[in-house]
């Protein structure tokens, strides 16, 4: 590193005033100059979505003492583009990092994950970026035993960077009796959310539905991310932005999709338009 401070964003998807947000700056603060943009409320399971319908708020804010922090209306990816873009203007971040998020953002979860999202969309930007989550779910999580295994690997990658393209999803195991144990370079484990929908009435007799369900892990592999979580480990997996499968892609290339006959389906006659409602 050089003898100038880097510059870190720090963001998150559990809104500014979230524990793990706080506990993310004050890391950070001894690795380099913080600058904070984050979702003024929580955006867990955005994913990477981004505000277009709407306005984009930001306002900054006087809660980390001496480090400029602003809140955003939008999403963890508008905090980024805001901040990379507006806030930041000349000055482009040496790291993002985004979290430290509250729960689990193992396996298939990165998909989903606004926290990832954040980290993601510094990536397409060209910054080294990490997104770290703790599989506590609670507000008043212990945060603490992560502290030492987030700046290495914080440190680690200020100093010697990121492949372009490539983002890192750490997690931790929630804090336990036992020490936390080493860090583990990953894979993601092949594991999916099974969902449940729960049918309700709402008061006035309409239905409406409340998601839930439950995390499978079919996947045996002793390299996954779920594995080293279960042996109380810190789990990192790098994650690329080309979701390209260039394996299958080499057999696409075989096909001879354009040479294919067969009889194209009868196109059934357009609906008509509604007639327009007259007033009564």
């Amino acid at each position: 590193m050089s003898e100038q401070k880097p510059l870190i964003l720090v963001t998150n998807d559990d809104g500014i005033n979230a524990p793990g947000i706080r506990n993310l700056v004050v890391l950070m603060k001894q690795l380099g100059e913080v600058v904070v943009v984050a979702p003024s409320s929580p955006q867990s399971g955005m994913g990477h979505a981004i505000t277009i319908a709407s306005p984009l708020r930001l306002h900054e804010v006087d809660i980390f003492p001496g480090i400029p922090a602003y809140e955003c209306s939008g999403t963890p990816a508008d905090c980024v583009k805001l901040a990379k873009h507006y806030v930041l203007k000349d000055r482009n971040p040496d790291l993002v990092v985004s979290g430290i998020n509250h729960g689990s953002n193992t396996s298939i979860s990165v998909l989903y994950s606004g926290t990832m999202s954040a980290a993601i969309e510094a990536a397409i930007e060209g910054i080294p970026a990490i997104g770290f989550s703790l599989c506590d779910f609670a507000h008043e999580a212990d945060f603490s035993h992560t502290y030492d295994h987030l700046l290495k690997i914080a440190g680690h990658v200020l100093e010697h960077g990121i492949p372009k393209g490539v983002t890192l999803n750490v997690n931790f195991p929630a804090k336990s009796d036992q020490p936390l144990r080493e860090i583990r370079i990953c894979r993601q484990a092949d594991a999916r959310w099974q969902e449940e929908f729960d049918e309700r009435k709402d008061p006035y007799g309409r239905r409406y539905f409340w998601m839930s369900g439950k995390f499978v892990n079919d996947d045996t592999g002793e390299d996954t991310d779920e594995y080293a979580l279960q042996q109380n480990c810190t789990s990192v997996v790098p994650c690329q932005l080309d979701l390209t499968d260039y394996a299958i892609l080499a057999d696409m290339k075989t096909w001879k999709i354009n040479e294919r006959t067969g009889t194209i389906p009868a196109v059934s006659a357009p609906v008509p338009a509604r007639p327009p409602i007259e007033n009564s």
